[in-house]
């Protein structure tokens, strides 16, 4: 509904289509977390730098902070939420557990979808190719190895 401040924002999340009234400066990160409540979409530096707030949108890896949610207009986004089906971590959540690619968690969630952003594009990628898919992501924890590992692990099986 056009009206005042307000524009109507169709998009489909995590498979689900929502028509939400926003404010057309509102970026996607908060649309994402305050209207929808999807809590793995972080916010970290709010410019665009860490990755922490990075979602699929249309098959690529975007920094949900730096894209005004109207961007999305008719677009398909998944968070890490929409990862998971009946009830079951997808494949590539189960190999960052598994290869301990978690530690203190903030990065996780950014990580995850520019890992799978590259899967979905590429299900066999080279190592070289996984950094570069990650390389706008940033993890103060685990040196990146396990990470690493972990979308090699998916990758063989």
């Amino acid at each position: 509904m056009e009206g005042g401040n307000q524009v109507e924002l169709n998009m489909i999340v995590n498979g689900k289509k929502h028509n939400i009234d926003i404010n057309p400066s509102d970026r996607l990160l908060d649309v994402l977390r305050d209207q929808l409540g999807l809590t793995s979409v972080k916010e970290g530096c709010g410019e665009g730098e860490c990755g922490a707030c990075t979602v699929i949108m249309n098959g690529d890896a975007v920094n949900s902070c730096t894209v005004l949610a109207i961007q999305a207009r008719n677009k398909e986004i998944i968070t890490t939420e929409g990862l998971e089906k009946n009830g079951e971590l997808d494949e590539l959540q189960k190999s960052f557990i598994r290869n301990g690619a978690i530690q203190c968690g903030f990065c996780t969630p950014g990580m995850l979808m520019s890992c799978k952003a590259l899967l979905m594009k590429n299900p066999y990628p080279k190592e070289e190719e996984i950094r570069r898919a990650i390389e706008g992501n940033l993890c103060r924890c685990t040196g990146y190895t396990n990470i690493v590992k972990a979308v090699k692990d998916v990758v063989i099986r």
